[in-house]
């Protein structure tokens, strides 16, 4: 038996060092959609986004337990810290009470965070039998920012919508590499050129005052990405630590969506990313 504290094996199973990243998530779609100073709104925009991205964490590793077994008995449920059934229980009651809270912040909300809950249930069922998992992943990151955009004062916008999609082609590369971790096959190239689409969307619809704002996050984003993508191609290749730089990435992706916000909004990404940087030294974020 592990002597892990029980604390560190429930924020390991909900991977909770990328919470940054969701509340990010939720904060760039607020804003695309118009943000508002409903502050109530937004905290349960962001409360529900946490419990449902813990829940869909949980069942991940709950529906992975025959895997993890063979392939990553440091898991929890292989090694034995905690059992898949109490496991299974956790997920199912965060996801629910994920959906619970977005509920009350209307009808586009709500139709939109069953699209994001079933696409969680249907990523964490499929992702190791089929190979588009990655897409599924995206559609979960993309959906939450139009679940954020929907509880703003203009709705979905054009903006939200593209940039939703921009996202989720940076998701998409990231989720490919990450797929690698576990399975040891070698590494595609052309995956990790999708990380770059919201840099391309980002020069497009930012002009006059708001271009500079925009070019210098996205040269922070293609840095960062190349920085953390080094540790997969240099010997010896450490794949996590090059997925764990890019999830943290995801909230340069959301601060180049806004990126002719305010300064003091640009402050607070920051502080996200640190924040997410920090929780990494103390809980993995695969």
């Amino acid at each position: 038996m592990s002597s892990r504290p029980k604390w560190r094996t429930l924020l390991m199973l909900g991977r909770a060092s990328n919470l940054p990243t969701v509340w990010s998530n939720c904060l760039a779609g607020w804003l695309l959609g118009g943000g508002g100073e409903n502050w109530p709104r937004f905290a349960l925009l962001c409360g529900g986004a946490t419990l449902l991205y813990l829940g869909g964490m949980y069942l991940n590793d709950a529906f992975d337990a025959e895997f993890d077994t063979q392939h990553r008995r440091e898991r929890p449920i292989p090694s034995g810290v905690i059992t898949e059934k109490t496991v299974w229980r956790i997920g199912l009651a965060l996801l629910a009470g994920g959906f619970a809270l977005l509920v009350p912040l209307g009808f586009a909300t709500t139709v939109l965070a069953t699209f994001l809950a079933a696409s969680i249930l249907l990523y964490d069922a499929v992702h190791k039998m089929v190979t588009f998992s990655p897409v599924l992943m995206a559609l979960c990151r993309l959906l939450l920012y139009l679940v954020a955009a929907s509880a703003a004062a203009e709705g979905v916008t054009g903006l939200a919508m593209w940039s939703a999609i921009a996202l989720a082609f940076y998701i998409t590369g990231l989720s490919c590499l990450a797929r690698k971790e576990s399975t040891g096959v070698v590494i595609q190239f052309w995956p990790q050129l999708l990380l770059v689409v919201p840099v391309l969307l980002a020069l497009l619809v930012n002009d006059g005052l708001s271009r500079p704002k925009a070019w210098s996050v996205a040269a922070i984003l293609v840095l960062w990405s190349a920085r953390s993508l080094r540790s997969a191609w240099a010997q010896p290749r450490n794949v996590p630590r090059a997925v764990s730089g890019l999830l943290a990435g995801i909230v340069w992706v959301d601060l180049l969506a806004v990126a002719d916000e305010p300064r003091t909004v640009g402050a607070l990404f920051i502080a996200l990313f640190l924040l997410a940087l920090g929780f990494q030294r103390f809980v993995p974020a695969t």
